[in-house]
């Protein structure tokens, strides 16, 4: 009876809100509680623990009642349908991923940019005609299933193993198709989560999970993870388990092999930070050997070249190198530096014929060179502008080498390299409605408060008035060595075409310049992560780039922790802030999925010193009534399994009892979505025409498409 009295007044809300003057607000009542958590001797109100229940029906009530709310107040904003107009325009262009040569046929996703979800593509030749191999939209009428990216082709070239994810969830399930029919086998595996596929001789390895507890598919805690090995028309029941630690249920496990099949590499992870590396000669009865110790560096197999193990990375250079290991004499004395550390991140390696392109990170920017296998300098690979590579594709089989070039208004473009003749040349080059001549890029770096030198480009319209009354949006990430280069993100155009000003810091905590640079912004220097990013906003409002009324800021997962932290410190500088899947209960994220991988990041409550820390900044836990929040929309999804939407239901909830002021602090929660992979292109268009809507709206600037 009290649930249904419960579920009754949620839709009087709703309707109540519905017939009100949109600005002014009705927000839903969310039920309280009596939790109570102790955390030594700090007792911790948790008033919102039913919304961690995502499946109850009073949760699901919960958010259609707030989804109403949010999509009666956008409905109110003239120009959202043509913002939406616009942005289908903007995305109708076709777009490739760099190709895969396996054998003599190529293999590569394409969309024309209005389909839902990229197809893979596979050609016989550079001169052939493209056949299509695996269509994901065929596989849902709404666009939701989605194909990974990490295809997996039998060295034969006979197969390929696919990973397939429902409703943006990181639960995949593998299948296996036959190239030459196009026709899927029976093999089929579920409970598939963070895993590579490995083909090795008639079957594959992949990482998988024990299956979820009915009720607990997207909240469970993720433990055990295993290594196994599928033989192709077999049972997976019957697949034998090859890698497991039982002593150490949170443990993750990906598996490679060596491209001439010979040697199994297993890597073993306990966070996002470190690896231990083990190997497997495949050729012998023999056990795995264990190359490392500890989770303090990363370690990166390119692959074995006779025998030489190749591998990237941070032991000791914390900027990276990449060292060659005999495989006879896998003891560090032995490991010989191929190209040592430099003063610049070595970002990633490509084996290429008999050489390796290195992709070097200076100042968050991209520069290619060229070695050759013993380590000696060749030349640079020239590229356009400032700007980011990704997605390099290559093999020691051949001479070519695929890679993809973008930055803030050059969409991603493909380029083919021959490493023998040097040659440099446009492989594809995407056309759209947008003239990136209009518009420049230029790199700054501000001084942050403890005195050191942060980065940040700007992107704006050429002949841009520094009159401090420009729409400008700040976006940056903050953590785990991620790094945040020049990208290339359709819906961004919106901002850039209606004369606003885009900016990224590339602040601590990421890896832009090595591990020292990601270090210190995780535990207890995270502090130094929003000081940087409030630093950042300051010098674009001191510089009259923008004002407090005029600057918009967004940023996801980590990301949202970092927005959710700083509005909470600083409200005072923004008008708009887009809190997006975000790390917001910092006391009990790691009890949540894959959670337990962040302590390295953040630390645990379950420690008094980290606790503490956590406490101070948890942007849960640090709402205060009575200051002036800005126009909020916080943004998640229901199939979110890896920052679980209860993070921003809580957060959502208690802003709302707390804030009384004039602004909307709404959230969005999209169904049959997770944390972003793999999302159909036709959701993107509507949740950016939402956001770009509101942003605009709540700044008191009307897009150029109308009012």
């Amino acid at each position: 009876m009290k649930q249904r009295i419960f579920l009754l007044l949620i839709v009087f809300a709703v309707w109540f809100s519905a017939c009100t003057d949109p600005d002014k607000i009705k927000y839903p009542e969310t039920k309280k509680v009596d939790q109570v958590d102790e955390y030594f001797g700090v007792e911790v109100e948790d008033p919102y623990r039913w919304l961690e229940d995502d499946r109850s029906p009073e949760t699901e009530e919960w958010v259609k009642a707030q989804n109403q709310v949010t999509a009666d107040y956008l409905a109110q904003i003239p120009f959202r349908e043509k913002i939406k107009n616009r942005l289908t325009e903007l995305y109708a262009f076709e777009t490739i991923k760099s190709p895969v040569k396996k054998g003599d046929s190529y293999f590569y996703f394409k969309n024309d940019g209005v389909q839902d979800q990229p197809i893979l593509y596979m050609q016989k030749s550079l001169e052939a005609e493209p056949t299509v191999l695996i269509d994901p939209n065929k596989l849902s009428e709404d666009g939701t299933v989605a194909l990974n990216k990490k295809i997996a082709i039998s060295n034969d070239g006979k197969y390929i193993a696919y990973l397939v994810s429902k409703a943006g969830s990181d639960w995949q399930e593998i299948f296996v198709r036959d190239i030459e029919s196009g026709n899927d086998l029976e093999d089929h595996i579920k409970w598939v989560k963070f895993s590579d596929i490995a083909w090795y001789k008639d079957g594959f390895y992949y990482s998988a999970y024990p299956a979820a507890k009915e009720g607990e598919e997207l909240t469970g805690m993720n433990k055990f993870q295993k290594i196994k090995y599928h033989k192709l028309g077999t049972d997976s029941k019957d697949d034998k388990i090859i890698f497991e630690n039982k002593e150490n249920p949170l443990r993750l496990y990906t598996a490679e092999v060596s491209s001439d099949e010979k040697y199994l590499f297993v890597y073993e992870r306990e966070s996002t930070s470190g690896n231990n590396l083990y190997v497997k000669n495949l050729q012998k009865k023999e056990a795995f050997v264990k190359l490392t110790t500890g989770f303090n560096y990363k370690y990166d197999v390119l692959d074995q070249l006779g025998d030489n193990l190749i591998v990237l990375t941070n032991y000791n250079a914390p900027k990276y190198k990449l060292v060659r290991i005999p495989v006879n004499k896998l003891n560090v004395g032995n490991w010989i530096d191929v190209i040592p550390e430099k003063k610049d991140v070595l970002k990633d390696c490509a084996l290429v014929g008999d050489k390796i392109i290195a992709s070097y990170m200076i100042d968050a920017k991209t520069k290619l060179e060229i070695y050759n296998n013993k380590g000696d300098y060749i030349q640079d690979i020239e590229l356009p502008s400032i700007g980011s590579v990704s997605d390099i594709k290559s093999s020691t089989k051949n001479n070519e080498a695929f890679y993809t070039f973008k930055s803030f208004t050059v969409p991603p473009t493909i380029f083919k390299f021959n490493i023998e003749s040097k040659s440099n040349e446009v492989f594809f080059e995407p056309k759209l409605d947008f003239d990136a001549s209009e518009y420049e890029t230029k790199q700054i770096f501000f001084e942050a408060k403890d005195g050191i030198k942060v980065p940040m480009f700007i992107v704006h319209k050429k002949g841009l008035k520094l009159d401090g009354n420009n729409p400008t949006l700040l976006y940056a990430y903050g953590g785990f060595s991620s790094s945040r280069t020049p990208d290339f993100k359709t819906d961004r155009l919106i901002w850039l075409e209606n004369g606003g000003v885009f900016a990224l810091a590339n602040i601590r905590g990421g890896g832009e310049y090595g591990e020292n640079w990601h270090k210190a912004g995780i535990r207890l220097n995270k502090q130094n992560v929003f000081d940087d990013f409030i630093t950042a906003s300051e010098y674009l409002i001191h510089e009259k780039y923008t004002s407090p009324d005029k600057l918009t800021i967004r940023g996801g997962s980590n990301g949202g922790l970092l927005i959710g932290a700083v509005i909470n410190q600083r409200p005072d500088l923004y008008k708009v802030a887009f809190p997006e899947v975000g790390v917001m209960d910092m006391l009990r994220y790691h009890k949540f999925t894959i959670g337990w991988a962040w302590v390295e990041e953040y630390g645990s409550s379950e420690d008094s010193i980290h606790f503490k820390n956590l406490y101070n900044y948890s942007p849960l836990h640090n709402i205060k009534g009575g200051i002036d929040y800005p126009a909020v929309m916080v943004v998640t999804a229901d199939h979110d399994d890896r920052v679980v939407p209860a993070h921003s239901f809580k957060y959502i909830a208690t802003l709302q009892k707390k804030y009384k002021g004039k602004n909307p602090v709404l959230v969005r929660v999209q169904t049959k979505a997770g944390h972003g992979s793999g999302k159909p292109t036709s959701v993107k268009i509507e949740e950016s025409a939402d956001k770009w809507s509101f942003a605009f709206y709540n700044m008191g600037t009307t897009p150029a498409y109308g009012e």
